[in-house]
């Protein structure tokens, strides 16, 4: 059932549900969530049931302020506290120490804990509304089943869990692409998940350089800890996508047209326009890539989900600016185009 953000009366139903134990899809300014009381570790339970997500990849928790921080965590470093004093209420989620005495099922078990404080008005108003009720946080991994791509939008989430989700419509998700991930864990803030924030803001923010982790690399990160939407394959559309470079998609269109089956249904998101021959104009679906990152990112997530509607067999993705910017979005395609071992 999809309910009116806007309406108070939907507010206070979504917060009643989440004290009762119920799932909630949940609007942010970067994804939609489904959302459980994150002090229920059965009501959690349900989120990785409901998403088929393995019970030790932790989930984020979102709370109201920076007040709800010491509900989760025994130790806040002073870099922490400056980048809450910098980008909260937004997109920034933060790993932290975790009380041992709370949202162990949220954390996979884990002695830390992914906090965030949203922007969106819905979530904030349910936040606020469900901490008088005593639920004090919210786990609320993307409300999407495991693996495959985000919900930026309310019909995306109804057309994943079904009707009988209470989902509260925020409108399309201003952001588009799930939160930027600083580990501060460990002495010195380490960025695991790029986002719409870029190492540099963070760094000037914080007042020290925020590292980059080596599994963004592709290398070993020993000391991370787990943390949401950091597996090699994830985002993924049910067609197969492909990251192809500018300069090369001219060619690689044409040899497609030559060699591919009959039957194969092409999706290009590309900036530069391309070539069609009349025969493969059926077969073909192109719309323009959006030039800015951070429009890009906004429209990312809704554009893979409208290609899988229409049925195409491969999504064709121009592959993004090799640019601090643009790394969310390059993050995601990437994890998207990564086949599941």
């Amino acid at each position: 059932m999809i309910l009116d953000g806007q309406s108070p009366q939907a507010i206070v139903a979504a917060a009643q549900a989440l004290q009762r134990g119920d799932l909630l899809g949940l609007p942010t300014e970067t994804v939609y969530g489904l959302a459980a009381d994150a002090g229920n570790d059965a009501a959690v339970a349900k989120i990785f049931a409901a998403k088929g997500r393995p019970s030790e990849h932790p989930l984020i928790v979102h709370v109201a302020s920076a007040d709800g921080v010491a509900r989760f965590a025994s130790h806040v470093p002073s870099f922490a506290t400056r980048l809450i004093d910098a980008f909260w209420p937004g997109p920034l989620t933060l790993i932290l120490p975790r009380r041992p005495d709370v949202a162990a099922v949220a954390a996979g078990s884990q002695d830390s804990v992914g906090l965030r404080c949203p922007s969106h008005s819905v979530a904030q108003a349910v936040l606020r509304q469900a901490e008088r009720l005593g639920v004090y946080g919210v786990a609320a991994p993307s409300a999407n089943v495991f693996g495959r791509v985000s919900p930026t939008t309310a019909a995306h989430v109804a057309s994943e869990f079904g009707a009988d989700l209470l989902v509260l419509d925020g409108g399309a998700c201003e952001v588009g692409i799930e939160s930027t991930i600083v580990d501060c864990t460990r002495g010195a803030p380490v960025l695991l998940r790029p986002g719409l924030l870029t190492p540099e803001q963070l760094s000037l923010a914080c007042g020290e350089t925020v590292h980059v982790s080596a599994a963004l690399n592709g290398q070993a990160d020993p000391q991370a800890p787990r943390a949401s939407g950091t597996l090699a394959s994830h985002y993924a559309p049910r067609a197969r996508v492909r990251l192809v470079d500018a300069h090369n998609v001219s060619a690689e269109l044409l040899a497609w047209q030559q060699h591919s089956p009959a039957t194969a249904t092409l999706a290009l998101w590309t900036v530069e326009p391309v070539t069609l021959s009349a025969a493969f104009a059926s077969r073909v679906h192109r719309q323009s890539m959006p030039q800015d990152a951070a429009t890009c990112a906004h429209a990312l997530f809704a554009q893979l989900r409208a290609f899988d509607d229409l049925g195409v067999s491969d999504i064709w993705v121009q592959t993004p600016p090799a640019d601090p910017l643009w790394d969310g979005v390059l993050d995601r395609l990437t994890r998207a185009a990564t086949p599941v071992r």
